[in-house]
């Protein structure tokens, strides 16, 4: 890759081609429960310092970390029934951004209505998935996509977060990796906590590109074309995601050299335990170092971060070699690529959902669908995943270090593991 073309692909900030391209999208950035625990937050995307709030009456806003009176941090604000107010003056912004109040300025000169002039910068906010996405691009905003498995019932929820020091495009391009798979979380996993073997080697990849991203297909020594692995596969969602099934992966862009995981994860409970509605959908940060410092590599996304960092904070592509196992990464850059020209062109870029009816439910290809929409048994549900080779509904969370006993305690109830109360398993 050219180094113009590297940095062309990898810079997120306003005015530039990706930064551009990505504010065509909404990205998740908080879980909502995180709002009812505390209604202020701070968020940087895409190289903007930003605050995340929930108001009394329960709408939701996203502004300029400094208010515009003297630059003081939002951060700090107070809520209010129809806003945000700066702790500094009192001046206070409604989630439009638009001021709605300037406390003195009212009282000494009230005829100016100054208060009428002055705007915070604001970005739209919306509620899905037991998460708060932010747009920051041009209206009309498009949808928020309705994945499928958004749309999922008797499922026990989660969302994660790890904080990345690394260029979001090296972690989104892992996506579209799969002989990684088969090194990093089979044969390295093997050397560093097991009897070192190494595991079934792969003999053939496909990759496509369909509307909302891209699929890779691959044939392993124990398993052929009728495999799941290869008639369905798995997607890099498009823009920044990893689709598995039960989770996707979200790779959001803080700035040029930090990356927010997100991981959306589902648990179809078993059927004694429905219907089962989720009141709350918990939420919870993992580490990615230990007490030393070193890089965790216990679980499968943390591997994944050490693979991401260990590329550079943002990868230097003018020196790689790509071999036939990377057709997807040159797949997906030049769809990078293409949508980028769209925006240019003053076009919607690749992915964008306008349609309300087609967002009611927009499918996507799964691989062993019946996991996860199908009413069964703890036992079967194990057992049917055991016969797929997929460790499933067990008493740990498997994807990433972390997990606080309280969210442990509230999955192992929903699943019916132990009765309410009872010891962790």
């Amino acid at each position: 890759m050219r180094a113009g073309q590297n940095e062309r692909l990898t810079r997120v900030g306003a005015g530039t081609p990706m930064g551009e391209l990505l504010r065509r999208y909404w990205h998740p950035i908080a879980a909502t429960a995180e709002l009812d625990d505390r209604p202020v937050k701070r968020v940087r995307l895409l190289c903007e310092d930003l605050v995340l709030f929930k108001a009394a009456s329960g709408a939701y806003g996203l502004v300029a970390r400094n208010c515009p009176h003297r630059g003081a941090d939002m951060a700090h604000g107070i809520i209010e029934h129809d806003g945000l107010r700066c702790s500094y003056h009192g001046w206070c912004f409604a989630a439009s951004g638009q001021c709605l109040e300037q406390p003195f300025e009212d009282v000494a000169n009230p005829r100016a209505r100054f208060r009428d002039k002055i705007r915070i910068t604001a970005y739209p906010v919306e509620e899905k998935a037991g998460m708060l996405w932010a747009y920051l691009g041009p209206q009309p905003a498009p949808l928020v996509p309705n994945w499928e498995p958004f749309t999922w019932e008797n499922g026990f929820r989660q969302v994660v977060f790890a904080d990345v020091p690394c260029n979001w495009l090296q972690c989104q391009e892992n996506s579209l990796d799969p002989v990684h798979f088969e090194w990093m979380h089979r044969n390295w996993s093997s050397r560093l906590f097991g009897n070192g073997a190494y595991g079934p080697t792969h003999l053939e990849l496909k990759f496509d590109e369909f509307e909302f991203g891209h699929i890779y297909r691959r044939v392993r020594e124990d398993t052929d074309k009728d495999n799941q692995h290869w008639t369905v596969g798995a997607t890099a969602l498009w823009p920044h995601a990893f689709f598995l099934g039960d989770h996707i992966e979200w790779r959001v862009p803080v700035d040029d050299e930090n990356t927010l995981s997100i991981t959306w994860m589902f648990h179809r409970v078993p059927k004694d335990r429905e219907p089962y509605v989720q009141k709350r959908v918990p939420y919870w940060t993992g580490p990615v170092k230990d007490e030393n410092g070193e890089w965790i590599v216990s679980h499968v996304l943390n591997q994944d971060i050490v693979a991401w960092v260990g590329q550079g904070t943002i990868a230097d592509r003018t020196r790689e070699h790509l071999g036939q196992s990377d057709r997807g990464i040159a797949m997906m850059r030049r769809a990078y690529e293409d949508s980028i020209k769209a925006v240019e062109e003053g076009r919607d870029p690749k992915g964008v959902i306008r349609d309300p009816e087609f967002n009611r439910c927009v499918e996507l290809p799964i691989k062993h669908r019946e996991l996860f929409t199908t009413s069964m048994s703890l036992e079967e549900s194990r057992a049917l995943g055991d016969s797929l080779a997929y460790r499933l509904n067990r008493p740990d969370y498997q994807h990433q270090i972390g997990q606080p006993d309280t969210v442990k305690r509230e999955y192992q109830e929903a699943m019916g593991m132990i009765p309410e109360g009872a010891d962790l398993i």
